[in-house]
């Protein structure tokens, strides 16, 4: 998928609904909102009072959020993507709602305590009507000891150093690099990790080992089924750097060794990076006649940035990304010029042979996330500009480096309601014919997201 692709919607449509345009009113609305509200001038000094029991923590927390989304559509008629996802070019526009309800907390007893993060989302747009729930994270933690903790059951994963992308983190799941803080479902695992400190060069240590199980109902799309793989990490802390050494082994995946780093330069800027290297590592690779063929391959993966902030709260973050499990310009030109043939074959014959291998194709690597070799990451933010209080505007902007096809993204966030948040964003994306981002089936979106925190 892409961060601001529209929906894929095959088979028989449900009901229909009829919003037009009605995006653009809630987007006018929330402009209005943004600018109108008074901002309270907070407590004086006089009404501060002390209560001890706030500060205790209590057994059983909870809270979450509710959120409703708006997303407006505009799709681009004569890119490929375009074409496998509407091959009756039926759908110019797409408007979409949906409504989320994400539920997290704890119960903790003593040296143990339960966990959770539950999420359910429903959304409607002019075609059909989708509904999920799903239980993201459900696990025990234990602490028999101040040094030793013992974790089993479903939990998130976020290993590794990098904001957009995480080639280390061989247990995470992908995240959307227009949202990287998003909480993502988890896999059932059994952890241990064990933390010392030293007092020396290396401050401290923490090893971790995870046991992952692929079964029936149990993690079915990590990889190959009916088998358990094995995950370790050593953390360190060497004076004011944090470093990690992954290992994964396992026969649902190929083995894999990664490294990640994370380190304070100065007080407002800090560089990461991560290095991931696959010794075997297979992929479907699609010849001139049309035919995937099986690949075996060696990749190596790797990321680095950096964070600066400067003295006018603005943050900044760059990165650069290589993956050698990514297509090259030609592999990918390739597989645009089937879809382009499925089309030109669709129009003449009304023949599909052609359009199926094509999908085969997309399914088989060719229309995973981001699938080229290097990209460029940047995003910047600014609090508070002109002492405009709980205001954030910010851009995120993503380029394919081989190609020179990018999507930028600005955004407007307002926090000025207690426990609200209200998010505006635009997304556009351009290229060239052949290109990544000028052949993704939507050529920009526009979006308005409220969420209400309990």
């Amino acid at each position: 998928m892409n961060c601001v692709d529209g929906p894929l919607q095959t088979g028989t449509e449900s009901k229909k609904i009829t919003p037009g345009n009605w995006c653009l009113f809630p987007l006018l609305l929330c402009c209005c909102i943004l600018f109108s509200v008074p901002v309270s001038a907070g407590s004086t000094q006089d009404d501060f009072e002390f209560n001890p029991d706030v500060y205790e923590k209590k057994r059983l927390q909870w809270g979450g959020y509710v959120e409703g989304k708006l997303e407006h559509f505009s799709y681009n008629e004569n890119s490929a993507l375009y074409f496998l996802k509407f091959p009756d070019g039926d759908r110019t526009t797409l408007d979409r709602i949906t409504g989320t309800l994400q539920l997290d907390g704890s119960y903790s007893l003593e040296r143990t305590s339960f966990n959770w993060l539950l999420k359910g989302a429903a959304n409607q747009d002019q075609r059909r009507y989708d509904d999920r729930a799903d239980i993201f994270g459900a696990y025990l933690r234990l602490r028999p000891t101040d040094t030793l903790t013992i974790e089993a059951g479903k939990q998130s994963y976020k290993w590794g150093t990098g904001y957009a992308w995480n080639p280390a983190g061989f247990l995470n799941r992908r995240k959307d690099p227009n949202d990287p803080n998003e909480d993502l479902e988890g896999y059932t695992t059994v952890e241990t990790s064990y933390i010392r400190s030293f007092g020396a060069a290396i401050e401290s240590m923490a090893v971790s080992v995870s046991v992952l199980p692929v079964w029936q109902g149990v993690n079915e799309d990590f990889g190959r089924m009916e088998t358990i793989n094995l995950a370790a990490k050593l953390y360190l802390l060497v004076k004011n750097t944090d470093i990690d050494f992954i290992y994964f082994t396992g026969k649902s995946r190929s083995s894999r060794y990664g490294l990640d780093f994370a380190a304070n330069l100065a007080t407002n800027f800090a560089i990461h990076g991560e290095f991931a290297y696959v010794p075997h590592a297979d992929r479907m690779v699609l010849e001139k006649d049309g035919s995937l063929t099986l690949q075996p391959s060696s990749t190596t993966s790797y990321l680095l940035g950096l964070r600066y902030l400067s003295e006018q709260n603005i943050t900044t973050i760059l990165e650069y990304y290589h993956n050698d499990a990514g297509y090259t310009e030609e592999e990918m030109n390739r597989y645009y010029e089937l879809i382009d043939d499925a089309r030109e074959e669709k129009r003449q014959t009304t023949a599909t042979l052609l359009l199926e291998k094509a999908l085969h194709a997309g399914q088989s690597g060719y229309g995973s996330f981001q699938t080229g070799r290097d990209y460029g990451y940047a995003r910047v933010t600014w609090k508070e500009p002109f002492d405009i209080v709980y205001f954030t505007p910010g851009v995120t902007g993503i380029i394919n480096l081989d190609d020179k096809s990018w999507t930028l993204t600005p955004e407007l966030l307002y926090t000025g309601l207690s426990n609200w948040q209200l998010r505006l964003r635009y997304s556009w994306l351009n290229g060239t014919h052949d290109s990544e981002y000028g052949e993704k089936a939507n050529e920009n979106k526009i979006e308005l997201r409220i969420r209400y925190f309990f």
